[in-house]
């Protein structure tokens, strides 16, 4: 019997996801533990705070791997223009505002099977971003989003341009 032909148990994540990232595809790292007892389920670093160019392909990923995905839960101040639903696939995929802060999104598959995500700022470098997404996903896991960014350096803004692009006027840093 080889591992395709092996039965998984409904709800739980496959086994083994490795792939190489090709250039335009959704950077994502699933939890390969089934038994889910970790804070969050994965991870994911979209490329930009746009969620209509940046869901449906991560809905695509993820129902490839668990099956139709009904919900998004996101936190609105995260995101650019966040709208209530998407039709990914042909399926609507309804979105949620939840003050989850910009490090999480919520999946929902079926009624009430949630899956947990890590968010990686789009700005984080790549090593930052690996370390990230790798602790996320340790099935041991008891650390909140937030914190694993904040422990990997992935959580600190870009600097601010000395010159502001539109005016051409110097920026002075706020006396603290």
């Amino acid at each position: 019997m080889t591992e395709s032909d092996t039965p998984r148990a409904p709800g739980l994540l496959p086994d083994a996801i490795h792939r190489a990232a090709k250039p335009g595809t959704v950077l994502l790292r699933l939890e390969t533990t089934q038994s889910r007892e970790g804070i969050l389920d994965g991870a994911w670093w979209p490329r930009s705070r746009d969620i209509g160019a940046e869901l449906p392909d991560l809905i695509h990923v993820l129902t490839g791997h668990l099956g139709p995905i009904t919900r998004v839960g996101l936190d609105a101040t995260a995101w650019d223009e966040l709208q209530t639903r998407l039709v990914i696939d042909d399926q609507v995929v309804h979105i949620d505002s939840f003050p989850v802060g910009d490090d999480t999104v919520l999946i929902t598959r079926g009624d009430r099977d949630h899956f947990s995500l890590l968010v990686v700022p789009p700005h984080a470098t790549p090593d930052a971003a690996r370390a990230a997404m790798a602790r996320a996903v340790r099935g041991d896991n008891v650390t909140h989003a937030a914190q694993i960014l904040i422990d990997t350096g992935t959580r600190q803004a870009p600097p601010i341009p000395a010159e502001d692009p539109r005016t051409g006027e110097v920026r002075h840093e706020p006396e603290e």
